[in-house]
């Protein structure tokens, strides 16, 4: 109920937002400006407060994923299978989501001026293997928290966690201080983005102010193209699937149907945990193949989130017309690959790692107000691909280790 009432506060702020700026936008040239900076402290708000929890968010759940990766291993083979599974998934989304913004182009044509550049939007920097270890190892982890270096804030993490890993008896302690920091952040998470209604209200109404309706046909294609994207991820997924369940894909596309739609309705993959993990076995996979993959698949790789973190942080570029190189876009692969399993399952989390990623690549953080805009309509269907990703990711595993039998879906229901 709390999913749903949020929802149409979203949707209200959204229709109320392209009101507002509809009216702005014929008011005078300097009353429309006025209104459309008043209206810019709200968005201003609510990204310095993804910024201010950028830092502690990452390192906290990114420790705490990889301090507990232990419990994985022990597992053997089922947690290789499956991780390597989720990692050469988590690969493909970003790639196509890459691939994709390039060949539909949706920020071309839009020549936002750099707010840092009085109006001029320069190049990102160049790549260079100097620029790239110097981005990549700290010289003081405070010094990177505190510029939200992000790269710098994984690469500490990721010592921190293997560290407390191999010694986890020995600081009880450290890791239950990790794990309570990773909770307060979620929690903190969860506060800040109870402001997004308002802050979509002040993004849509500046921007239409500024730039009239037809700013509107660029989320146009904004949306349509993500949407072309996550359509062929699912056709990819799928295809993948094949060679291990053969003609059954049909028959799984049937058995996640309700969970795929209550996540797409709710925009909340976690809302549809439940269902998905009854329909997978409803399917024929082994219960303790399905607890094992489904809650790993929420916590590490989520293939929805995945495809918009390249897809949005490249429209952004391209509506400040910034030339990402090739380097560039390696790079930002690797980058995003990692932030993202860091912060896997926290609320609209892929607003958190664009929000990261911007700065490394010199693209400026006010392009988030783009992609804020529309981003609720973007998460419901990053939440039924995420349903898509981790199904696909039990089916595959359940049969591989021989653990896949008949399904006993109602009469009927394997009929799509």
């Amino acid at each position: 109920m709390q999913q749903k009432r949020f929802t149409l506060f979203v949707l209200g702020a959204m229709v109320a937002g392209i009101a507002v700026g509809a009216v702005g936008h014929n008011l005078p040239a300097a009353d429309g400006a006025s209104l459309a900076s008043t209206l810019s402290i709200l968005t201003d708000i609510f990204l310095r407060l993804i910024k201010m929890i950028i830092a502690p968010l990452v390192f906290s759940t990114l420790v705490v994923g990889i301090a507990h990766m232990e419990d994985v291993a022990a597992i053997g083979r089922v947690g290789v299978k499956t991780l390597g599974w989720f990692l050469l998934a988590g690969i493909v989304s970003l790639i196509l989501g890459l691939v994709m913004v390039q060949i539909l182009e949706p920020g071309v044509g839009m020549a936002l001026p750099d707010p840092t550049s009085g109006g001029k939007a320069p190049d990102a920097a160049v790549f260079t293997l100097k620029n790239f270890i110097e981005h990549t190892v700290p010289r003081s982890v405070i010094e990177a928290m505190a510029n939200n270096e992000i790269l710098q804030i994984v690469v500490f993490s990721i010592f921190a966690g293997i560290a407390i890993a191999s010694v986890k008896e020995k600081v009880p302690v450290v890791v239950h201080l990790v794990e309570q920091i990773a909770t307060v952040m979620l929690k903190v998470t969860s506060y800040v983005m109870m402001f997004a209604p308002v802050a979509i209200f002040a993004a849509l109404a500046a921007t239409v102010t500024t730039q009239g309706l037809q700013v509107l046909g660029s989320y146009v294609k904004f949306v349509g193209g993500f949407y072309i994207a996550m359509a062929l991820l699912w056709v990819v997924l799928l295809l993948a699937a094949v060679p291990f369940i053969g003609g059954r894909v049909r028959e799984l596309v049937s058995a996640i149907r309700q969970p795929v739609l209550l996540a797409f309705s709710t925009a909340s993959s976690e809302a549809a945990y439940p269902r998905t993990l009854e329909r997978m076995q409803a399917f024929g996979a082994a219960r303790k193949i399905v607890s094992f993959v489904l809650p790993l698949g929420y916590s590490f790789n989520l293939d929805g989130s995945m495809i918009y973190c390249t897809f949005a942080t490249m429209f952004i570029a391209q509506a400040y017309g910034i030339h990402i190189s090739i380097g560039q876009q390696v790079e930002m692969l690797g980058l995003l690959l990692l932030t993202s399993k860091g912060i896997a399952g926290v609320p609209r989390a892929s607003l958190v790692v664009i929000a990261a990623a911007l700065p490394f690549f010199h693209i400026p953080s006010e392009g988030m107000v783009l992609v804020l805009a529309v981003d609720h309509l973007l998460d419901m269907g990053r939440s039924a691909t995420n349903v898509v990703g981790v199904s696909v990711a039990a089916a595959v595993i359940a049969k591989w280790e021989g653990l896949l039998g008949p399904g006993h879906l109602a009469d009927g229901e394997e009929d799509i």
